[in-house]
């Protein structure tokens, strides 16, 4: 502070001594020189008192500021110091247990050692009266075998052939109850399991699978639909693959193939020509492909709603698709859309009666004829051919296998393929499932029972299960065991030979001995 005062000073000085210079003022000079200097000490003295009053100040605060880092300092050294005497004292805790514990083991140790010594001496003692008993044993069976006339290894074989044969009696006749116990409850459970799932199952009836009758206003209509030398029905035919018949019938066109989605897909091509009046080669070929196209789109929208009303979900769409297509097949009149769907529900049913998955029962049962509906006709049974389809899309093993051994052609690995076969047979074997007058259902069962009659030793014959099974009774003084398994796949091949039936027909030999006499 006081150099700067030295320095305003200095500067003031001559800026007066120059002006008062210039102005010729040598008294002015003086006295203003004079005046200055008094002031420059004063501001100097002001200067250093202020200073004074700032030194103090910091010194002040520098006390402060030591004095709160010292407390802070004495504090975080307290905190510690605290921890340590905790640590001290844990670790004295410790130690005190470990002690305590290392007594405790020493003293079980102790106790152990006394029991095993003590055991020792029982051994010891115990085997000197188990060498007693062996000499006393020797000596029993010498006196026996002496009395007896037998040695003991002789003795021994005798019993033990004797125990046997009483335990294989007992065995044999406890077998035979659990059997016959195990027959009565399994075949009243199984009948009470198909009963209810049948019962909780809606049925329909079967319909005409193979000709579509198309119905006109006049049959002014059938001239124009057969066109000029007949090319619009040619041109229909070809365009569709359905054979069109156009004959005296009133008001009526048949429609006749063997594909029902080419029948479907004429049936609705031949409405719109017949609505919109304009029927030529060029317009029946640009209906035909514009019917094609809805009827696919029917046959997706088929396929996700029934899907959807089963609760099946995850299908890979073409496998949407080849379930939509199953609306236009039939199989023995039957339609196979609806076969499905009723075996689907039948198995997932029967599979919650016996606890297993039904949902996965369910899938199974939809697509276990997938097989009948592919966009190509390859050499392989439907059942192969769809379980090769299911794995192609990537359904579960447990759904493949049920698919293809629902008729036996491979073997089956779980417990959902017994279910889906049964069911399939179910839903195909009640009465109106499947179209079949009932003249030949009747004659189909008799002459099932007669070819069973005509082999020698047959007594009676029964066709049940709708004709799915044949029960053959036969003498048994007539046949015997051997001959019962012969005559049976002799009926078997037979059957295949000369009949024609659907699915599969079981034949059941039977051969019955009776002992019967009169107390009196």
């Amino acid at each position: 502070m006081t150099a700067i005062a030295t320095n305003i000073f200095n500067g003031l000085t001559i800026v007066i001594a120059s002006f008062c210079l210039v102005a010729g003022f040598g008294i002015s000079y003086l006295l203003w020189h004079t005046l200055l200097k008094k002031r420059k000490e004063k501001i100097i003295a002001e200067a250093e008192s202020e200073a004074e009053v700032i030194k103090k100040e910091k010194i002040l605060q520098a006390k402060e500021l030591f004095l709160q880092m010292k407390s802070e300092h004495e504090k975080v050294i307290t905190e510690k110091n605290n921890k340590i005497i905790q640590a001290e004292n844990r670790l004295k805790q410790k130690e005190l247990a470990l002690n305590q514990k290392i007594e405790e083991v020493q003293r079980k140790k102790n106790e152990v050692d006394a029991i095993r010594d003590n055991l020792t001496a029982q051994l010891e003692l115990i085997e000197k009266k188990s060498e007693e008993l062996d000499k006393l044993h020797r000596q029993q069976i010498e006196k026996l075998e002496i009395i007896s006339g037998l040695s003991a290894e002789e003795a021994k074989n005798q019993l033990i052939e004797s125990l046997k044969e009483e335990a294989r009696t007992e065995a044999m006749s406890y077998i035979n109850e659990i059997i016959d116990e195990a027959k009565m409850t399994a075949n009243k459970e199984a009948k009470r399991i198909v009963i209810q799932t049948i019962q909780r199952v809606a049925t329909e009836h079967a319909v005409e699978n193979a000709v579509t009758v198309f119905h006109i206003d006049s049959d002014e209509m059938k001239g124009r639909i057969i066109g000029r030398e007949g090319r619009n029905i040619r041109a229909l035919e070809a365009a569709t693959g359905v054979e069109i018949i156009v004959d005296d019938t009133p008001e009526a066109i048949v429609l006749s193939a063997f594909d029902p989605v080419r029948r479907e897909i004429a049936r609705l091509a031949l409405h719109q020509l017949v609505t919109d009046g304009r029927i030529h080669p060029a317009r029946i070929e640009e209906i035909v492909e514009k019917t094609r196209k809805q009827v696919e789109d029917e046959i997706l929208e088929v396929g996700k709603r029934t899907a959807i009303d089963l609760g099946i979900h995850g299908l890979h769409p073409e496998l949407i698709r080849l379930i939509g297509k199953m609306k236009y097949r039939s199989s023995y009149g039957q339609n196979l859309l609806m076969h499905s769907r009723e075996v689907a529900n039948l198995s997932a049913i029967m599979a919650a009666e016996l606890g297993l998955n039904p949902k996965l029962a369910k899938r199974a049962g939809l697509l276990h004829d997938i097989g009948k509906v592919p966009d190509d006709e390859p050499e392989l049974p439907h059942a192969i051919l769809g379980m090769r389809l299911a794995e192609k899309y990537k359904e579960k093993p447990e759904v493949c296998n049920a698919i293809g051994a629902h008729h036996e052609e491979v073997e089956m690995t779980t417990l959902i393929a017994p279910i889906v076969q049964v069911c399939d047979a179910i839903s195909g074997a009640r009465p109106g499932a499947r179209r079949e007058v009932i003249e030949s259902y009747i004659k189909r069962l008799k002459e099932l029972e007669s070819l069973a009659l005509q082999y020698p030793g047959v007594t009676k014959t029964y066709a049940i299960q709708a004709g799915r099974e044949l029960r053959v009774i036969v003498g048994a003084d007539k046949t015997t065991d051997k001959d019962v398994e012969n005559l049976s796949y002799e009926i078997a091949r037979k059957i295949q030979s000369d009949m024609t039936y659907p699915g599969q027909i079981k034949i059941t030999v039977i051969r019955e001995t009776r002992a019967v006499n009169y107390a009196k």
